[in-house]
């Protein structure tokens, strides 16, 4: 049974009582975000519109980057190619292509690396209307797995060992403008997934179908729920100055097992922000979730990669408080937040 934010809070008490000592979900930024940030928070009948409106609302930050790049690359999230609830909906798409289309003249391509058969999922979900809509906007799809090229980036194994992963280069082009389209969704090991979650795990590339022998990077990521926070951070510190916008879809969340088996929340909104950890920070406070339980966006915080304090983030739009509700979080909500105490497997200290 999944369970909601606020049950969590109360089975959580004593746990955070017994852990109060423990400085990884309260600790002071390293390297201190230097401004506030800027959050567009649209609220609307119609998904399409929603993720137009949203980005037109931040225009002004956009338009002087986006004009000086020779395509742009929108990376939707395909975690699933056949759950449409799982998966961005090609109407953001659209909405986004609504908001580009008059203000950007070079080829655009959605690109993905699914953790699934890539071109499997633009078929399912119809993603090629994208491309005949917007046929003057030289719109292509592309599998980043097929495409093969990439940028190394080290992490570390579950044996806190670096290692390096392969990184699609597309999504590390300083010619590119990078608009992430990722949605609303708990997840199984970092509680919730939104953009930068999109974008870390989306980046990491597999072996093309038919290829051999077989190989996943991707994997690499999954060896610890310590280790997945923090190797999440190492690579969005990685990608982090290729990041153009954000758009969080939240017309139709997801709550319970996610992120591909939950069930829907109409939740009827649009984030967009080109500070991703931000907009993250805008969502997971649509969604009822607790910031400090969301590991990888205090590392990225603290590292310094974008603006997590919400006093500090100015919202344009809908109210917060008028849009929240309380998703429900994954059945396993409890295990996952046990990154945040003790390390007990390792020895203990020496020297």
């Amino acid at each position: 049974m999944s369970l909601s934010a606020g049950v969590v809070a109360t089975r959580l008490s004593s746990l955070a009582q017994t852990q109060s000592t423990k400085k990884a979900a309260s600790a002071e930024p390293a390297v201190a975000y230097p401004r506030r940030s800027t959050v567009a928070l649209i609220s609307g009948e119609t998904r399409r519109k929603n993720a137009t409106e949203s980005l037109a609302a931040i225009d002004e930050q956009i338009l002087p980057v986006l004009k000086t790049k020779k395509y742009v690359v929108i990376k939707p999230n395909l975690v699933s190619t056949v759950n449409p609830l799982a998966a961005t909906h090609v109407d953001a798409l659209l909405g986004i292509m609504d908001y580009l289309a008059p203000r950007f003249k070079g080829p655009v391509y959605i690109a993905e690396s699914s953790a699934g058969a890539t071109l499997e999922g633009f078929d399912n979900f119809k993603y090629q209307s994208v491309v005949n809509e917007f046929r003057s906007s030289q719109v292509q799809l592309l599998d980043l797995n097929q495409e093969a090229k990439y940028v190394l980036c080290p992490v570390v194994d579950a044996d806190l060992h670096p290692t390096p992963v392969r990184l699609a280069a597309r999504l590390l082009d300083r010619d590119a403008y990078v608009i992430c389209s990722a949605m609303l969704k708990p997840h199984n090991v970092v509680v919730a997934t939104l953009s930068v979650k999109n974008m870390a795990l989306g980046a990491p590339l597999h072996s093309a179908p038919k290829e051999t022998p077989r190989w996943n990077d991707k994997r690499k990521y999954h060896g610890g729920v310590r280790q997945t926070h923090f190797d999440i951070m190492l690579t969005a510190q990685k990608m982090a100055p290729f990041w153009g916008a954000a758009l969080i879809d939240g017309y139709e969340g997801m709550e319970g097992n996610g992120p591909a088996s939950g069930t829907p929340v109409p939740s009827r909104l649009a984030i967009a922000s080109t500070d991703y950890i931000a907009a993250d920070r805008v969502g997971i406070e649509c969604m009822s979730v607790k910031p400090e339980w969301v590991g990888y966006l205090r590392y990225c915080s603290e590292a310094g990669l974008g603006q997590y304090d919400l006093s500090k983030i100015d919202v344009r739009g809908a109210k917060i408080e008028a849009v929240r509700k309380e998703y429900r979080l994954h059945r396993d909500i409890e295990r996952e937040l046990k990154w945040m105490g003790p390390m007990e497997e390792i020895p203990e200290k020496l020297g």
